[in-house]
């Protein structure tokens, strides 16, 4: 789970300009990258509905979920496969429906984690792109780009999928050494909406029979 909330927050979380090195990455990759990154960053708010699949052939696992993912700035508020998770940037709260539970954790920044920080915030310093090819998928022009961490990961790769007109992600898709792969495909991605703050802090007020667990 930790996995799928880093990389779903990673497609809008606020960006930083790319560093034009050459041992990061061929120049095309970079160029469409940058295009993103900058289109990306000039949103203040974002909703992403996606479709959440895990596959492990060996393990025969094949999962597929959807889920809504609401962010502003830092801030974020997921819902998937019966779980509210939401995020202020300093407290991440769980609520697990089905135990009516919430658990309570500090936010962390861990090197190993997919974060919202690591990857499309500072791909140039911990991943390096290549461009793959330009082809045809969901109905439009796309680019596939694929990111390969400098460092030792628990993933070795990771693939995006962008839609060339409109310089927006369509997929993501993770590729874990353990022969697991997590794809993440955008439905729909709507920008700019107008979002509370309460809406990204949980109240035990709306809970009112919820089970606290404070883990910090």
């Amino acid at each position: 789970m930790k996995k799928l909330l880093a990389l779903l927050i990673s497609i809008s979380i606020t960006v930083f300009s790319i560093a034009q090195d050459t041992d990061k990455g061929d120049k095309k990759s970079r160029e469409i990258l940058d295009r993103l990154t900058a289109k990306t960053e000039a949103y203040g708010t974002i909703k992403v509905e996606f479709n959440y699949k895990m596959n492990n052939v060996e393990a025969d696992i094949d999962e597929n979920t959807e889920g809504t993912l609401f962010v502003k700035g830092d801030k974020y508020r997921l819902l998937i496969a019966g779980q509210l998770v939401i995020n202020d940037g300093v407290t991440i709260w769980t609520y697990i429906e089905d135990a009516d539970e919430v658990q309570i954790n500090s936010v962390e920044d861990s090197e190993e984690s997919i974060t919202p920080s690591n990857i499309l915030t500072s791909y140039n310093d911990n991943y390096k792109s290549k461009f793959i090819k330009e082809t045809f998928q969901y109905g439009t022009t796309v680019y596939i780009i694929d990111l390969t961490p400098t460092e030792g990961k628990s993933y070795y790769k990771i693939g995006l999928i962008i839609d060339k007109e409109k310089d927006q992600l369509l997929e993501i898709t993770i590729y874990d050494k353990n022969g697991s792969t997590y794809s993440y495909i955008i439905n729909s991605f709507i920008p700019n909406l107008e979002l509370d703050d309460a809406q990204f802090t949980f109240n035990p007020e709306d809970y009112p029979d919820v089970d606290i667990v404070d883990m910090r």
